[in-house]
């Protein structure tokens, strides 16, 4: 990556270069791909009943593995990258909440006092931004994998997918 300062306009501008481009839509289109699968795991109660456990997690994770290999029609080593990315967003989502509090708590006692305790949302950013930083490149190089094992007809699904925010695959 290429930093380009341009002292007539005192900006500075980065130059990306196409590898890095192709890794990065790569990387979030799966994230977007697979978000909704990370985030649906962590919630406390399902349609179906009862709190999510590591189990029914897991059993989740796998249904929704088998749903996109079914759409992009991904051979047995794609849903094996597919499966490797789902675990190391698992275990990002875990470190993420890895203080065992509740989120909307935390935000909520930011604000119970007279003032904003701007101490404690500065430890509570420090934190999860220290989880982000020291899961992310497992779950980058995961998500790079994934994405370049597929052909190119699957990547532009995935492509098609982050651009109607997956509105088709949604539909009955």
């Amino acid at each position: 990556m290429a930093i380009l300062f341009n002292q007539t306009d005192t900006t500075m501008r980065f130059h990306f270069p196409r590898t890095l481009k192709r890794g990065l839509i790569g990387l979030l289109g799966t994230t977007v791909l697979l978000g909704g699968l990370s985030a649906c795991a962590g919630r406390q109660e399902h349609g179906w009943g009862g709190p999510m456990n590591e189990q029914r997690s897991a059993e989740f994770r796998g249904k929704m593995i088998e749903k996109v290999g079914k759409k992009l029609e991904l051979n047995e080593q794609q849903k094996q990258l597919l499966s490797v990315l789902s675990d190391k967003l698992q275990e990002q989502r875990k470190a993420l909440l890895a203080s065992g509090a509740d989120p909307r708590a935390e935000i909520q006692a930011l604000v119970a006092g007279t003032q904003f305790d701007r101490t404690k949302a500065q430890a509570l950013v420090t934190e999860k931004t220290e989880a982000l930083r020291s899961k992310s490149p497992e779950v980058i190089a995961a998500a790079a994998d994934f994405f370049d094992a597929l052909n190119p007809a699957q990547q532009q699904q995935v492509r098609d997918f982050m651009q109607h925010r997956g509105g088709r695959w949604h539909r009955g």
